[in-house]
This record gives structure tokens, C-alpha cells and sequence, in this order.
């Protein structure tokens, strides 16, 4: 497929796929620079704390010193991935991640299309603060994808009197993961099969066997293999990124952006399912680290799928 990426790249530092781009860029500056209406659809994980990707918070996590990211025990002798510890943030904190979502959902409801979605990942600590936000700054709250994952969140006994209160733990272990599903209103009169025919947006892909896209989704950790590709803290399985990426867009067609790209993985879901898709990171490191993931990451995606998806 061929397309005009000019007019996105601007002049941020930019690396092209096959029906996809990587841009470098903070996602703030590169959304008030482009057009307005240009992308169709937006799928995202993004930094839920805001800080946990602040280069101090990285070094930490990079020498196991801790700070907002978590060092997990050892089970069985297999070591775990430090996990961000959303529990430490402090009020002022949680009214800085409200402000800066609210601030960031207005600019994504400025470059989405009338009637385009957008999926965002959360977690259960903040996603009432984060749904707020993106409520609040004029998108439609559509409900919940729920990702069934089993995490290692939650389910500890009460810290230093595990051994007097064996029977209790201080909250549920984490078996879901939310994703908030949003639309960016239809023009005033307009039905869903205007904007379709209009936007090409407005509601959502069917799965390729003509079933009903479903808002719970069986899921399972990412595979060990998808992770030596791409080491990102966050990396979401190839498996479950290629369902909501095909649903985003109602008629396969129009772009799919990532404003929080990372190492690449919703942009492999992209090239996999061969939708056009666009990249924002920030990050040096992972912008450089996409270009070798994503085309790694769309090749094996099938190989490694915790879940049958056959793609139309």
C-alpha cells in the first residue's frame, strides 16, 4: 500500500515501514502540528503514571534501585520484570496525571475524525482518574475492553504480618487489564452510516468471520519470544493487539495512530493486518528499538498468538 506520509513526518526524525511509520516526537508536539481530522483511529498504551518514563525513573529501573517501578519476588527461581508501582503516587501526583490526560485527549479529539475510536489501556488504580479525563475533554465514553491477563498485582498478605493474617490479602491479584473505548462525537444530525460513508468512521470492525467485535478478549502474558524482540516494561502480546487494532477501523481502511509507540507493537499489529499506521515516540532508545522490532514483531505475530485470530 502507498502512502503520503509527508505530511505527518514534518520535520521530526522519522523511519518508514511497510504501510507504517515511526516518528520520533513528543506525542504533545507532533499532534498540534499536524492537520486536524487526519487519522482515523487511535490505539495506545500509554505512561500511566506520567513519570514512570522520566529518564531518573528509568535508571532506577535499569539498576534495580526501584523508585515508582517495583521489583517483584522471585517465584520458582524465575526472575520478574519490575512492575510501576501506581499505589505510590501521591494526590498531587494523580491530579497531575488527570490534568496532563485531559490536556492530551483534547489534541487526540483534535487529529481523530468525527466518529473515530480510540482504545486506551489503563489498569485498575487509575482508570477512573484516566476515563475522567478523557471524558471531561469532550470524547464519548463507550465502554470498557477488558483484557483477561493474569498479573502478579495484588493478592500479598498484610505486609510484615503475613505469618498473623495468612487468610487475608491487602487487595484482589489482578487477573484484568481495562482499556477504555472512546468516540470522538458525530457531527451534529449525522448517523453512524453517514459518517461511515463520509469518515469511513463511527463504529467498529466486525471480526473477519462476521461475528460481533466483543468487549472481553482472553489474553495471557507476552510471549517470551515477543520480548526479546522488543524489551519494552510494557510490551502488550502481538495476539491481542491485532484484535482491537482491526476492530478500530470500522471499513479496514485509514490510519491508526499510536501516539505512545514505545518499541512498536501496535504498529506491528498494523503492518500485520496490513492497516497504515503512524508511531509517536519520544524516547530515543525505543524509537531506535522499533525499527528492527516492528517488521520482527508483524513476521512472527501468528507464530506466537495465544489466541486463533484469523485475519480477513
Amino acid at each position: 500500500m502507498i502512502q503520503d506520509w509527508s505530511s505527518f513526518s514534518q520535520n521530526f526524525p522519522t523511519h518508514f515501514f511497510t504501510s507504517s511509520v515511526a516518528i520520533q516526537a513528543d506525542s504533545f508536539a507532533w499532534m498540534q502540528s499536524v492537520a486536524e481530522n487526519s487519522v482515523h483511529s487511535v490505539v495506545t498504551d500509554p505512561p500511566y503514571g506520567v513519570k514512570e518514563y522520566d529518564a531518573v525513573q528509568l535508571e532506577k529501573r535499569a539498576n534495580g534501585s526501584g523508585g515508582i517501578w517495583r521489583i517483584p519476588p522471585a517465584f520458582d527461581g524465575s526472575k520478574r520484570s519490575p512492575l510501576p508501582r501506581f499505589t505510590a503516587l501521591s494526590h498531587s501526583e494523580r491530579e497531575h496525571l488527570s490534568q496532563y490526560f485531559l490536556e492530551w485527549a483534547r489534541l487526540v479529539g483534535r487529529v481523530l475524525r468525527p466518529g473515530g475510536h480510540l482504545f486506551i489501556a489503563s489498569n485498575s488504580f487509575l482508570a477512573q482518574e484516566l476515563f475522567s479525563s478523557v471524558s471531561a475533554a469532550g470524547l464519548e465514553f463507550r465502554g470498557q475492553i477488558i483484557r483477561l491477563v493474569r498479573t502478579l498485582r495484588g493478592g500479598d498478605r498484610p505486609k510484615n504480618a503475613e505469618g498473623e493474617y495468612p487468610e487475608v490479602c491487602s487487595m484482589a491479584r489482578g487477573a484484568y487489564e481495562p482499556w477504555g473505548l472512546f468516540r470522538k462525537p458525530l457531527p451534529k444530525g449525522m448517523k453512524v452510516s453517514d459518517c461511515l460513508a463520509r469518515y469511513q468512521t463511527g463504529g467498529l470492525r466486525r471480526k473477519p468471520d462476521g461475528k460481533p467485535f466483543e468487549d472481553v478478549i482472553e489474553s495471557g502474558r507476552t510471549p517470551q519470544r515477543e520480548r526479546e524482540i522488543a524489551p519494552h516494561p510494557s510490551l502488550k502480546p502481538q495476539s491481542f493487539l491485532r484484535q482491537i487494532v482491526y476492530a478500530s477501523l470500522p471499513l479496514g481502511e485509514g490510519i491508526v495512530l499510536d501516539p505512545f509507540m514505545g518499541s512498536g507493537s501496535t504498529v506491528a499489529a498494523a503492518e500485520a493486518v496490513g492497516y497504515h499506521s503512524i508511531g509517536i515516540e519520544r524516547i530515543a532508545d525505543y524509537f531506535e528499538m522499533s525499527r528492527e522490532a516492528v517488521p520482527m514483531l508483524a513476521e512472527i505475530g501468528v507464530q506466537t498468538a495465544q489466541l486463533e485470530f484469523t485475519l480477513a
